[in-house]
């Protein structure tokens, strides 16, 4: 007897686009593809290479999917989304799951309300699978936590995901889901595209709410997507962005988003499009190098799309950006704001976190210290404000000047460092000091076969041109390469 198309559909590495028209010819139904991809999280995540990506299932992920199955059958189709399994980072508001950003002092934390993100996602037809492990309180790019553990890097287990989205990056490169949600402070949604072979886009500030996102710097912070494909990216986008009247700052993105992102990238070349290579962010050290020359060779290939790239020294720009973080001056604060309507959350400040003794070792410096800030409002806060505006200037004027649509750099200069070890070469603070929008891709391997990425950095509000470049990239490319740790399952079980 011939097996049902259902028993033969393998989600492995499958995007939005083949989920969305399996389900549409009758292959499959979203209740078969929760099914499936719950397989596979429980043969990798806590069996076979035990990547610790997901922190808690959705209960009600089933029950969900088959709703949406019953839609379908009574013609209602809410979109491309429509009962696609994904997976989101655990400092988002969810209903009907606690809400811990990793931290066991945050134990059974339970909102009662989604992130106006997660909404957005509900409304489209999303089925949340599970919510993902996380650096813990999103303050740190090696995904360890007390809530959580420490999250490993499907392409090599011995090694961090990157930060502080790492379970979302793990989870999706793992075929865990078929897209995530992550968010990103200095970092932590491009560095575990980078090191998983991943799409990741932080957004201009003010492109998506941040409603419901266990904050860590209101100045830095973003919510956004990754996906194996820029296709799902924007699939994704699609669904999340916009404005939000819980979020003033969403106010500034009226007029620049279009009415799909699916409809900016096409099948037009490159020709207007010059990309700065930004030269201090490559690195200096030996350590450097490896990383350095595997962007380097992507250089031909946007080349090859009738792209520009040229060299841009830019020496002032380390000093530009040296002191314009904020996170430690705001974190306090904002997370204090963030608890005061929850009068049944088990904390009421980041004081009490450190009290009860209930966090990771790893995060214990970085939380004393911010604990540490007394004012919200003090000179050095003022200064660093002043640091961050005229870094953004001058990285601005250095655009116009040049003719640049876009500076690209490694998104980290160094390969995933081995668990334990600290991860070094991050440049996450152009983009997270600037407010402006940057997307990592991939760009190649490491000899020892480690993913290794690169951001594009453009001027405010230019998403569609990244987009568009990243687009083209892929297409030409196909940089995409599953890890080999978590193969397709045979018969709903590893094959390894």
């Amino acid at each position: 007897m011939r097996a049902a198309p259902a028993a033969t559909f393998d989600v492995f590495e499958k995007s939005i686009v083949d989920l969305l028209a399996a389900q549409r010819s009758g292959t499959v139904t979203s209740r078969d593809l929760v099914e499936k991809y719950l397989a596979r999280i429980r043969a990798y995540d806590q069996d076979g290479p035990r990547l610790n990506a997901i922190i808690a299932l959705n209960p009600r992920a089933l029950d969900e999917a088959a709703a949406l199955d019953a839609e379908r059958r009574a013609g209602k189709v809410r979109g491309p989304l429509h009962g696609i399994p994904i997976v989101v980072k655990d400092n988002y508001a969810t209903t009907g799951m606690p809400t811990t950003a990793g931290s066991l002092a945050l134990s059974g934390f339970q909102t009662g309300r989604d992130a106006f993100m997660v909404k957005k996602l509900r409304d489209a037809g999303a089925v949340i699978v599970g919510k993902t492990n996380l650096h813990e309180l999103a303050y740190g790019i090696t995904s360890i936590s007390s809530a959580g553990g420490q999250t490993r890097n499907p392409y090599d287990p011995s090694r961090n995901p990157g930060g502080s989205s790492g379970g979302t990056g793990a989870a999706v490169a793992a075929s865990f889901a078929a897209a995530g949600m992550g968010t990103d402070t200095c970092g932590s949604i491009r560095n575990p595209s980078s090191e998983n072979n991943l799409f990741g886009l932080r957004g201009t500030i003010g492109l998506s709410s941040r409603d419901g996102i266990v904050p860590l710097s209101h100045s830095q912070d973003i919510g956004g997507p990754l996906a194996r494909t820029v296709t799902d990216l924007l699939i994704m986008l699609d669904a999340t962005v916009g404005a939000d009247e819980r979020d003033a700052v969403t106010r500034a993105s009226r007029g620049y988003i279009p009415p799909t992102y699916q409809g900016t990238v096409g099948d037009a070349g490159l020709g207007d499009v010059t990309i700065g290579v930004l030269t201090p962010l490559f690195g200096t050290a030996p350590e450097d190098a490896e990383v350095a020359g595997i962007v380097r060779s992507t250089f031909d290939d946007l080349k090859s799309l009738g792209a520009g790239v040229v060299e841009v020294p830019f020496p002032e720009l380390d000093d530009l950006l040296r002191d314009t973080s904020v996170i430690n001056a705001e974190f306090k604060f904002d997370l204090l704001d963030f608890l005061a309507p929850f009068p049944s959350a088990p904390m009421r400040s980041l004081g009490d976190i450190i009290q009860s003794g209930r966090f990771h070792p790893a995060v214990e410096a970085v939380l004393r210290r911010a604990n540490e800030v007394t004012d919200r409002d003090s000179e050095s806060y003022r200064t660093t404000l002043a640091r961050r505006e005229a870094a953004r200037k001058a990285v601005l004027e250095v655009m116009n000047e040049r003719g640049i649509t876009a500076f690209v750099y490694p998104t980290l200069r160094r390969k995933p460092a081995a668990i334990g070890e600290p991860q070094g070469g991050s440049n996450c603070q152009l983009s997270a000091a600037t407010g402006l929008p940057a997307i990592s891709m991939p760009a190649g391997f490491t000899q020892d076969n480690l993913p290794v990425g690169m951001d594009l950095l453009g001027g405010p509000w230019s998403e569609p041109t990244l987009l568009k470049v990243a687009y083209a990239y892929e297409r030409l490319v196909a940089p995409r390469r599953a890890p080999k740790t978590t193969p397709p399952l045979i018969a709903g079980a590893s094959s390894r």
